[in-house]
């Protein structure tokens, strides 16, 4: 669970006790007046989405500072377990204690300037808005909510927590439909394709969300594009350490550069390289082993569009150079830049829409 996983919290969150401290101390908040009635208007049903509880309902308490309302859509969905029993209160009661237990745990004892998730999912299969605004600006479809539930992932990615642990078990199967249901109505809102979806551990060192929730991930993708259409089929990435070389190597240095690391673009994996896969390894809580696979590349790689400009759109140009694609290696994605993407697109099986999002980008690289 990301409120107490140092994986999930920004760089400069503390980090606190272990999941099983937090249970034990924030569930045993009382109930409350909130948690007897029926779903008010707080937790209207969208057109095409599931019943979501927002904060007010639930009773939450304000957030400690403003929060930071981001333009655009998220590019994924990141999934998550608690890391908690598997309760078999399955009332609508036990959800919205454990929403507020979230909270005061994160608040309190985290110092986060509220929940860290936008979305909390309970063993009953009820929904629950996390941070305040994530259910306005999801409704809206053009906005979301900085989150703090997914180190260096945060302002790209919607995060749903599912109450329980999953490292042997499965979720209980209505639990499971209200997350394909929740994701959909994500994907639909936000223009997001199946394959988006994610587990935590796809980006940090982290058992979360558990063994079993975790190897779901492919399902889900599949349940979601049978209700929205489209290949689930996610990126798969190449991996990469010390004394590989060649264009995926050069495809790698390109955006440790973009993202701020010092690094000479030569095409070999030598000490330098490793060193710097190390290193941004660390600034994003993934598993800092020098060896660039899931998590590197998964952290290292952005959505690029027309306008685009820098070291990883050279990556993408030099990319489709090597794929037989002429264009100029500039740094600029400019029109040229962008039918090249269209063209290998279009080869590769893909969705021609001129956007190097990730799994455009491990095509390129497979």
């Amino acid at each position: 669970m990301n409120p107490v996983d140092p994986a999930s919290a920004p760089a400069s969150a503390p980090v606190g006790p272990g999941r099983r401290t937090f249970l034990t101390g924030a569930l045993a908040v009382g109930t409350g007046a909130l948690l007897g009635p029926a779903l008010s208007a707080g937790a209207a049903r969208a057109a095409t989405g599931p019943v979501i509880a927002d904060t007010s309902v639930w009773g939450a308490r304000p957030a400690s500072s403003p929060l930071n309302v981001l333009a655009g859509a998220p590019d994924k969905v990141i999934v998550h377990h608690t890391a908690t029993p598997n309760v078999t209160d399955y009332s609508q009661a036990a959800a919205f204690a454990l929403a507020r237990s979230i909270q005061s745990y994160q608040m309190d004892s985290e110092h986060w300037i509220d929940t860290g998730q936008h979305f909390t999912i309970s063993r009953g299969a009820y929904i629950t808005e996390g941070r305040h605004s994530s259910l306005a600006t999801l409704r809206g479809g053009t906005q979301h909510i900085e989150s703090a539930h997914c180190t260096a992932q945060n302002t790209v990615a919607i995060g749903i927590e599912n109450e329980g642990t999953y490292t042997t078990v499965d979720p209980r199967s209505q639990q499971y439909a209200a997350l394909v249901d929740l994701i959909t109505y994500i994907c639909r809102q936000y223009g997001l394709r199946a394959y988006q979806v994610y587990g935590h551990r796809d980006f940090n060192s982290t058992e979360c969300p558990g063994d079993r929730l975790y190897a779901l991930i492919p399902q889900i993708r599949r349940d979601v594009a049978a209700r929205i259409g489209g290949d689930p089929t996610g990126p798969v990435w190449p991996v990469l350490s010390s004394g590989a070389s060649g264009e995926n190597v050069r495809t790698l240095q390109y955006l440790l550069v973009q993202r701020g690391q010092t690094l000479t673009v030569d095409g070999s994996y030598g000490p330098a390289t490793q060193a710097a896969v190390t290193a941004f390894q660390n600034t994003t809580h993934a598993s800092a082993d020098g060896v660039a696979g899931n998590q590197t590349w998964s952290q290292a790689v952005a959505p690029l569009a027309l306008g685009a400009a820098g070291s990883a759109v050279q990556g993408v140009q030099s990319q489709l150079v090597a794929h037989g694609i002429q264009v100029s290696v500039d740094g600029a994605f400019g029109p040229g830049t962008q039918a090249g993407v269209t063209g290998f697109q279009t080869s590769a099986g893909l969705p021609a829409d001129g956007v190097v999002d990730a799994r455009t980008w491990s095509r390129l690289l497979a």
